[in-house]
């Protein structure tokens, strides 16, 4: 099992999330995001609104999943 937050994943708090696999971390993150966004919760919102621009831009936006995923890859093991 492996750990990162909402910010290292381009989030904007401190909320952990664990998984084994960098896919299932992502689905985490994607839950926490829709119920920020059922928040309106403002930070949230900003950090949202820049990986909208990267998905605009299809390579920016491998790119930048790319570079997560390299991030968790090297995270040791909990």
């Amino acid at each position: 099992m492996k750990t990162m937050t909402c910010k290292q994943l381009g989030g904007a708090c401190d909320l952990a999330f664990t998984a084994s696999s960098f896919e299932d971390l992502v689905t985490q993150s994607k839950m926490h995001g829709m119920q920020m966004f059922q928040q309106q919760d403002a930070q949230h919102m900003e950090a949202m609104g820049k990986v909208q621009m990267l998905m605009m831009n299809p390579q920016a936006m491998q790119e930048f999943m790319d570079a997560k995923r390299a991030e968790f890859d090297a995270l040791p093991e909990d």
